[in-house]
């Protein structure tokens, strides 16, 4: 019989690869796309290609900064809530969204990086660790789902159709 820690500790590695593979997988949905294309506008929704991946870095940002550290939004830098977080402004560019990305994943996994799975903790109300796992990887799961059928209607209009992006660009 394992012990309860080779239990946890398998766990969570199995929950960081799980997050690896969503948000590198979820960056993977922007590459070799034009500029216009990662903000092309497809539903009703405010949800681009885009958008998803600056969305994911405010989950990120949400669950495995706020909620560990109790910082605020405005001091983590993201948007103030899960709607304003779709939204791009005009200086996002695949680039920049994706480094804010990256660096959030970074932040992150320092945030994550000493506590057990069955920590308490307190920055957004009472949340185990293992809880803020479950929660950010079925948003991830959820994202990659959208991502993968928008690029798939982005590839398959090629260049010619540009759609509109007003609804999604701040001003």
């Amino acid at each position: 019989m394992a012990s309860t820690t080779a239990w946890t500790d398998d766990l969570r590695q199995r929950f960081d690869e799980l997050l690896q593979e969503y948000r590198t997988g979820l960056r993977a949905q922007l590459d070799g796309l034009s500029e216009e294309q990662a903000r092309r506008h497809l539903v009703p929704s405010k949800t681009t290609l885009l958008g998803l991946v600056k969305h994911v870095t405010y989950v990120e940002a949400v669950w495995f900064d706020q909620a560990i550290t109790a910082r605020s939004l405005k001091d983590i830098g993201v948007a103030p809530t899960p709607d304003r977080s779709f939204v791009l402004a005009r200086t996002d560019t695949t680039a920049s969204v994706t480094a804010a990305h990256r660096q959030q994943c970074r932040t992150s996994d320092r945030n994550l990086a000493e506590l057990a799975l069955n920590t308490e903790v307190t920055g957004r109300g009472r949340h185990t660790v293992w809880a803020l796992y479950t929660q950010v990887l079925r948003e991830l799961a959820h994202h990659s789902g959208h991502a993968d059928i928008l690029r798939e209607q982005v590839l398959a209009q090629g260049d010619d159709l540009a759609a509109p992006t007003s609804a999604t660009t701040e001003t």
